[in-house]
């Protein structure tokens, strides 16, 4: 069973994703669907563990947007599972930390949410374009999946402005700066590298995060 879930987590054609939805229904809560999945060693085992994105299905939330269409503003969240000897264990339910890919951006669209796995850890990104992006950076560690990095991006266009990078291990903060502000899309950037010392009274964990619109570092 274990191998036929991993095969079903490397592909996302609609009907393997299908599949993969009823094979991980157990794990998803009542009154949610099933989004996406990734797949990745998260714990050092060298077993592929599973990130299930599941997203709510409250009618309430099916509005009417300014164009006075009709969208789906549920919020999204995650279970993360681990693969055991003879199946998947649940180590973390986050039900709605994400908001909906239908969220109206203004005069923008909205970030577009990625999440990934690399190097036993877990990144959660947001790119906004041609605006810029944002990420945190996720290991498992005392029972729960901890903020360790936080990576900012701002610019305009193909130039950047800003770049803000934390690590919460070390306590750190890295900015580089344009000092170029006015050039054109061909100039080129001119960046001005200050480090700080960053403080934090608890290591923030996945599982309590209520919203990731609200973790924003300057």
């Amino acid at each position: 069973m274990k191998y036929l879930l991993l095969f079903l987590c490397l592909f996302e054609s609609g009907q393997i994703l299908a599949q993969e939805e009823k094979a991980f229904r157990s794990f998803i809560p009542n009154n949610f669907v099933f989004y996406r999945s990734i797949c990745g060693d998260l714990n050092h085992d060298g077993r592929s563990d599973v990130v299930l994105i599941i997203k709510d299905t409250q009618k309430e939330h099916i509005v009417k947007n300014r164009f006075r269409e009709m969208v789906d503003r549920n919020r999204r969240g995650l279970v993360i599972l681990f693969q055991k000897e003879n199946g998947y264990e649940q180590v973390l339910l986050n039900e709605a930390c994400f908001s909906s890919e239908n969220e109206d951006g203004g005069v923008y669209f909205p970030p577009e949410l990625d999440v990934s796995i690399d190097h036993n850890k877990l990144f959660i990104n947001y790119n906004h374009g041609r605006y810029g992006s944002w990420g945190y950076t996720f290991r498992h560690q005392n029972s729960d999946f901890e903020l360790i990095g936080y990576d900012r991006t701002e610019q305009f266009g193909p130039i950047v402005n800003r770049e803000v990078s934390i690590n919460f291990l070390t306590k750190k903060k890295k900015e580089l700066v344009n000092m170029n502000e006015n050039i054109e899309d061909s100039g080129v950037e001119d960046f001005k590298e200050t480090w700080s010392n960053v403080e934090t009274k608890n290591q923030i964990k996945l599982s309590e995060i209520e919203d990731f619109e609200g973790l924003y570092w300057n």
